[in-house]
This record gives structure tokens, sequence and C-alpha cells, in this order.
């Protein structure tokens, strides 16, 4: 057991850290809406004078010249900054350790902010998760912390995006700890706390304490209108089940059309974005202007079952297409219609009963946002806090956890786990409880390694590591880089077959797939099942050669692995040590 000093070092440092994301997150956040902003202008306002030839049409192009500029910025930059961010965040935690690579958050910035600001149909959020997930990965790598802490801190950082943009600190909590790290543990709870009040306080003396949107007011007369809000529920869940179906539907569509570049898409899709945007501009950009609107009961109700389709259709069109954004606000969007359409046709038939029909609006956020995400505890306690009325948590409540229910059952999984799941990784599977996450390669992996020379013969490499009782060998070139992998069975058939002389740099086949050191052994686990190997190169940033690690390392990890006792006292410092002798 840790002497008492130690854990109060350690809840100090948490404090620290804690405060730290909190802060810079909540700064990053004023930024991005800044850049948004700074390019809705540039678009918007300069772009009708330097279009002023086509009149109001100018529109019409907008998205198309975002996509212009964000296909290739995506495409040749960083892929990982297409769509909508968030589960790009939720596979690095499950599979990297929380290590976010910087390049991605940079070019996710700036993608999203051209995207969204030229009138594409895409949420600010999950970018911002994207941010700040990558802020506190940054200062986890900056400290050389191990990687249960950086998952903490990328769990700090998601908090504390969503907590600085909704004003909402228990939302952004309940967010980190539902989506981003999947369990609600004790031992997550005060430095995911302590970021996302930072961060939320930080919002207020940059961004105002003003509400981040105006609620009406509720009044239920009755219990009855309880059972409304249950099929306010249903009908929000099968919705997000469609939400779900069609985002992605639209997304194959247009991965299906092999005829024109993939940075060429984005174009394509804003053209078509901007068409729709020409009759129905309430589609343009995030669209938190409009959700006000329709609580405020200034929408028909032939407007809202419009904007319910045409804003499914375009936010799928735009993130399908290759842009950048998120889904996060979108969904509250789609809610706002879908519960302010059924809130009208409530108030039509039961007037004594739906007396607030706007009120249906408010929890449709809730209830898309929860059925769509699969994040039902989220989707209360955000709108709550956004409402800041308490009468309004049972209608949130069974409107969120229907939802859920009925999605769940109908998709099993979410808008973020399916895109996953279609790059063959069941994010259930990679959470699941494995002792391997919190051990790194540079604890169990062999600093002397055998390794051959690309410019050597194969006849003189097989010379060199015949009597090695292994088999595949790094193959470095003489700068010392990796430039690939190579086993003694190639080397023996290319002798056999009259090639003695050859090279060992053109007996390379594969791609070199290789781990760093600081990398948790679970993504060892998962290249070597993937790619059918038994061994990996530890390299650096430059890849030169570290280590290698094998799979009997990872078994001898297992064996000396002390469950009961991962964390020991290295020195007075108090740095934490995994169990592995």
């Amino acid at each position: 057991m840790l002497p008492e000093s130690i854990n109060k070092i350690r809840s100090v440092q948490s404090m620290v850290l804690g405060i730290v994301v909190g802060a810079l997150c909540g700064l990053a956040v004023y930024c991005f809406i800044w850049l948004l902003n700074f390019f809705e202008n540039m678009f918007f306002d300069h772009g009708q004078q330097m279009l002023s030839f086509m009149q109001h049409y100018y529109v019409v192009i907008l998205p198309a010249l975002g996509g212009l500029i964000v296909g290739p910025l995506v495409y040749f930059l960083s892929k990982e900054a297409r769509g909508h961010g968030v589960p790009e965040v939720m596979e690095d935690v499950a599979l990297n350790g929380g290590s976010i690579p910087g390049r991605v958050v940079a070019v996710k910035s700036l993608a999203a902010a051209i995207c969204i600001g030229s009138g594409g149909s895409a949420g600010r959020v999950g970018p911002i998760i994207h941010i700040g997930s990558g802020i506190g990965s940054a200062v986890g790598r900056l400290l050389g912390t191990r990687p249960h802490i950086m998952r903490e801190l990328v769990a700090c950082g998601a908090a504390g995006g969503v907590a600085a943009t909704f004003n909402a600190p228990i939302g952004g909590v309940m967010f980190a700890l539902e989506v981003i790290l999947g369990e609600f543990a004790a031992t997550h709870l005060m430095m995911v706390i302590i970021s996302s009040v930072t961060a939320s306080v930080v919002s207020h003396q940059l961004l105002g304490n003003s509400p981040f949107i105006t609620m009406p007011q509720f009044i239920m007369h009755t219990p009855v209108e309880l059972l409304l809000y249950g099929f306010l529920g249903i009908v929000a869940g099968v919705f997000s089940y469609l939400n779900i179906k069609v985002f992605f539907s639209i997304e194959d569509i247009f991965k299906s059309i092999s005829v024109v570049p993939n940075y060429f898409k984005p174009v394509i899709g804003g053209l078509m974005v901007g068409i729709i945007g020409f009759f129905y501009p309430q589609i343009f950009g995030v669209g938190y202007g409009h959700i006000e609107m329709a609580l405020a009961g200034k929408m028909t109700f032939v407007l809202m079952i419009t904007l319910l389709v045409l804003k499914l259709l375009t936010t799928s069109i735009t993130l399908g297409s290759g842009g950048s954004g998120g889904v996060f606000a979108p969904s509250l969007y789609l809610g706002a219609m879908l519960g302010g359409m059924l809130g009208m046709m409530f108030n039509y038939f039961f007037p004594n009963v739906a007396v607030s029909p706007m009120a249906y609006a408010f929890a449709g956020m809730a209830g898309v946002l929860a059925g769509s995400t699969f994040a039902p505890i989220t989707g209360i306690i955000l709108l709550f806090e956004m409402s800041n009325d308490y009468r309004l948590i049972l209608p949130l409540m069974i409107t969120c956890i229907i939802s859920y229910a009925i999605s769940s059952s109908l998709s099993g999984y979410s808008i973020y786990t399916t895109k996953l799941l279609r790059k063959g990784l069941d994010l259930e599977e990679l959470r699941r409880s494995d002792i391997l996450k919190d051990v790194l390669v540079q604890d169990v992996m062999n600093t002397k390694v055998e390794y051959v020379l690309a410019i050597h013969s194969a006849m003189k490499a097989l010379r060199e590591v015949n009597h090695i009782p292994h088999q595949g060998f790094p193959v470095k070139d003489l700068d010392g880089v990796v430039i690939g992998m190579v086993t003694r069975n190639e080397l023996r058939w290319a002798t056999l077959d009259n090639q003695e002389n050859i090279s060992v740099e053109k007996l390379i086949k594969k791609e070199l797939i290789y781990v760093y050191e600081y990398e948790p052994l679970n993504r060892v686990v998962s290249l070597m099942s993937k790619h059918g190997v038994g061994r990996l190169p530890v390299l650096d940033e430059k890849k030169r050669l570290k280590g290698i690690v094998t799979r009997s390392d990872i078994v001898k990890a297992y064996g000396s692995y002390d469950r009961h006792d991962t964390e020991k006292v290295d020195d007075a410092d108090g740095k934490k040590q995994v169990g592995v002798n």
C-alpha cells in the first residue's frame, strides 16, 4: 500500500493537471470559435462582395469553395482529420493509450473551421472535442505519463471542450466518461471534474456567461403528459436509427464514386449543399440560431419537417463527401425540429395536456442526441444544465432512456462506434479488461537486436543470421534507418533460387510495421494479430532501431504482471512503475 504522503502528492498532481488541461481547453475553444467566425465572415460577407456578379446565387458555390480547400488539406496532410473526430479519439484511447498526434489536431482545427465557415452542414462540437483531447494527449506526452494517466488526460480534454462550449461542466464530465472512456470509474472523476470546471470558468471569462440557448417557460399541468414524452422518445429512437443509416449510406455512395479523386469529393458535396442552402439557408453551418427559433415557436410545422429532412441529408453529404466537422450539434438541431414538430401536433390534439409545445423541441434535442451517440446520461445532464430548469428533468430522462433503448435495439452501434466498426474495430472488444494496456513496449522489449544491412547480399546475410534461433530480422540502410523486415526463409529461398547475390533490400516485400517504445503492449498485440507477424521492431521518431518485441515477450509480461500491484514506488519522486520484472 502506498504511503499516505505519496497519495497526497498524486492527488495534488491530478488537480494541477486537471487545471492545466481545462484552462488550455477553454482557451482553445475560444480560439476555434474565433477562427470559425473569421472564415464565416470571409466566405459569406467578403465572398458576397467578391462574387457580387452572381447576385444572391453566390451562396451556391461557397460550400464548394470550402471543399476545394478542405479536400486537399485533409487528404495530403492528415486523413484522420476527415469526418467528425470523436470516433478517432475513442480509437486512440482504446487502442493507442490515448496518444493523439498533434498534426491531426492542427489539421482538424483548420479544416473544420473552413468547412463549417463556408456553409458546410456540420457541427463544431466534434472538432472541439478532438482539439481538447489532443491537448490532453500533448500534456501527457510532454510529461511522459503512463497510458492510464494519458487516457484520463484525453478525457479531461474532451470534458473541457464540451463544458466550455455549452457552459455545462457536469455534461462535459458525463460525455468524457460515457463516450470517450466508456466507463464510470471513481478513479477518473477528480481530474476530469477539475478540468471541466476550469474550462467552463475560462470560457465564461472569454465568451461571456450568457446561457447557451434561451429556453421557453415549461409548465406540466398533469403527469399524463409524461406519456407524450415517452412517445417522443420512441419516435426519437427510430429517427436516430434512421439518422445513422442515412449518414453511412451517403458516405458509401461517395466512396463508390471511383472516377473522382477523394480530395475533390468535398467540392461535389459542397455544391450539393450549396444548392439546397440556396432555397433553405437554415441548413448552412452549425445552426444554433435556428434551434433557438424552433424553441421560441417561430417556425411553422411545414418548415420544421422540411428542415428535419434537409439537415439530415446535408450533414450526411458534407461529412460523407470528406468534409470536416461534428455530428453532435446536428443531432441537437434534428432533435429540435423533430420534437418541435411533435410538440405542435400534441398541442393541437391535446391542448390541455401539451400546454408547452416547444418544450418537446428541447426534449427532442436530448432524445436524438442520446439515440444517435448512445449516451443517454450525457443527453439528460447536458440538456438539463443548458436549460437550468429542474422541471424538465423527468421529461428529459424519459425521452432519453426510451430513445436510447429503441435506437440501440435497432442498430446495436452508435454513430460513433459504427464508424469504428466499418474500419474493423469493435470498440467493446478494444475496451475489454486488458492488463497489457498499462504496460509499455519499453518495459518488455529486447534492446539487443540482430539485424542485417540492406546492401548485403542474400548469401552474406544468411551466413550472419543462420545460427540465430528466431526468424525475422530488421533491415537497416547505411544511415541506420530501418527500412523493413526480412526472414531467414526469404534469405534461404533466394540462395536456392540462384539469387544469392541479390541485395537484401530487394527481398523486402511487405510494408514496415513497427511500434514506438512509449506505446502500450495491447497495441502490439493488435498489430501482430492484424498482420500475422510474431516480431515487431521498436523504432524512434527517425525510424532508428531501439529494440524488438516478440510474442514471447508479451507472454512473459502476462505471466509476471501483478494485477493487484500495478503501481510501485520507484523512488522518492513517487513515479509509477509497471509491475513487470
